[in-house]
């Protein structure tokens, strides 16, 4: 058995599903763990290696529920500490974005919900956003579950077209769906960006987007709770 066929093996194991569960169940509050990696590595490896059903099926279940789960923890952070409670939270990157979701969140709280699943640090700061200014949270709930499943739904999207197009070469073919993954995740930014460089050339009041660190010296900080 060569390298290719043992990554091979280890990538389609019965163990994954799990692993892929905690990987983006982590994701929710802890946006360095690369859920989306994760997730379409195991799906394309198993896509490229004959697609067995159970494992896809049991991967993409799996990921769903993580991504809601970690989307509730993220909420109950919020809910339970505020945004300012440590460190980390206070850092200007992280402060630009809870500034953002803020501003966004009692107008149209499921669509920046929806859209902020695709953006790492974006999703962690609106969810957290939602607890801290006590969106219910059982409005919260539905729309995250029906986040994940899109996310989930996207991620498939991506390894079907990797597989398809490198399905000769299983690595190759998660290689590709993982770049897919990441330059999806880019262009959500850039168009975000752009959105808020035309509204502000239109004379609106732009609202701080998540990667605005420079613009984050005077935070606004969001429903502290004890």
């Amino acid at each position: 058995m060569n390298f290719v066929e043992i990554l091979t093996a280890v990538g389609t194991a019965p163990w994954v599903p799990l692993a892929v569960l905690v990987f983006c169940l982590l994701d929710g509050f802890f946006p360095p763990v690369p859920s989306e990696t994760a997730v379409i590595a195991a799906v394309t490896l198993g896509l490229a290696s004959g697609g067995n059903p159970l494992f896809l099926a049991g991967v993409l279940l799996a990921a769903a529920i993580g991504a809601a789960a970690g989307d509730s923890i993220a909420y109950a952070i919020g809910r339970a500490c505020g945004t300012d409670r440590w460190a980390w939270m206070r850092r200007p990157r992280v402060q630009a974005a809870l500034t953002w979701a803020s501003a966004r969140m009692a107008a149209r709280p499921a669509l920046l919900i929806l859209t902020a699943r695709y953006i790492p640090i974006g999703r962690v700061a609106v969810n957290m956003t939602a607890g801290a200014t006590r969106l219910p949270y059982r409005r919260f709930l539905p729309i995250s579950i029906v986040g994940a499943v899109l996310w989930s739904a996207m991620c498939l999207l991506l390894s079907v077209l990797a597989a398809t197009w490198f399905g000769h070469s299983p690595l190759l073919a998660a290689g590709v769906g993982i770049v897919l993954s990441l330059v999806l995740g880019l262009g959500v930014d850039l168009v975000s960006r752009v959105r808020e460089r035309r509204r502000a050339a239109q004379g609106v009041t732009p609202s701080r987007t998540p990667d605005s660190a420079s613009e984050a010296e005077s935070p606004v900080v969001l429903g502290q709770h004890v």
